[in-house]
């Protein structure tokens, strides 16, 4: 980790500790934020971190970009529904800075705040406007809210199925994701909607699988009693078996660990850092180069 560059003294004392911790050691809230004197009282200077462009936009190898991550999760663990609209707007870098720690923070944030967060996050998601992996975290906080506070549960759940009802209006992608996170809710009651996105062919089946993969997950069957049909992931198998022949090992097996590989989220790329470029060397994001589909 270099040196990181000065910025003005904005920020408490207190809150300027967070600009000096560096990459967490790993992907969970590891930092006791009330034992260092974090309070409610710190709540403005913290939302003011987290939208902070000039430390969000840092260079990687610096500390001062791990800054709104700390602030984030800060206002997390205060639940702070101030920093609500904050949060939902900080999803835009998802998109457009490939920002992988904003993808699975953000969503376990605003599920932390907890009933506050409900309102604004449907009303985020069901605007077009915004991008479509910042939609996707949208849904996966829905998800988060309705799993930590059960009764918020059938609340979330509704604005899932509502989005999904959607689905001709939006990408196969959204439409796999929304469904993700309804299978996760285990909602025999939204098949309906699922089925319906399914038979209009407006699932991306690569990333979420088939419907006879949800009556599985679902328990509603034991086993599949037909062959999947192509795609993204299957095809690519394809490929790799007709370059590579006798040299790919598994033969069969790859279209089996291809599909154990579906993402979940749009957010599985390695951690180096929170703006680093694609670990293959090619200088580019992630998400422009080996992430791209």
């Amino acid at each position: 980790m270099t040196d990181s560059p000065k910025l003005p003294s904005n920020y408490a004392e207190l809150l300027d500790r967070l600009l000096t911790l560096g990459r967490p050691k790993r992907q969970v809230i590891d930092f006791d934020y009330a034992a260092c004197g974090i309070t409610p009282e710190h709540i403005p200077g913290l939302i003011r971190m987290l939208s902070d462009d000039r430390l969000n936009n840092a260079p990687v190898d610096s500390n001062l970009v791990w800054g709104p991550l700390y602030a984030w999760r800060a206002l997390g663990a205060l639940k702070a529904e101030a920093a609500i609209g904050p949060l939902l707007d900080l999803l835009a870098r998802i998109g457009s800075h490939h920002d992988d720690w904003v993808s699975e923070d953000g969503p376990q944030v605003l599920g932390e705040i907890g009933p506050a967060a409900v309102g604004p996050t449907v009303v985020y998601l069901a605007d077009e406007g915004h991008d479509e992996w910042a939609r996707v975290a949208a849904a996966k906080a829905l998800e988060e809210l309705g799993k930590r506070n059960p009764e918020l549960r059938e609340p979330c759940l509704n604005a899932l199925r509502k989005q999904l009802a959607r689905q001709a209006e939006q990408s196969e992608s959204l439409n796999a994701f929304l469904i993700l996170s309804l299978l996760d809710f285990k909602a025999v009651e939204a098949l309906p909607e699922i089925r319906e996105a399914c038979d209009a062919d407006h699932v991306d089946e690569s990333v979420s699988g088939d419907f006879e993969d949800f009556e599985i997950e679902l328990g509603l069957k034991m086993a599949r009693t037909k062959p999947a049909r192509p795609n993204k992931l299957s095809e690519l198998g394809a490929q790799m078996r007709a370059a590579l022949g006798d040299a790919l090992p598994g033969g069969d097996d790859v279209d089996d660990a291809l599909a154990d590989a579906r993402p979940r989220s749009p957010a599985k790329s390695v951690k180096i850092g929170r703006n680093d470029p694609c670990p293959c060397g090619s200088g580019k994001k992630y998400k422009k180069c080996c992430g791209k589909n």
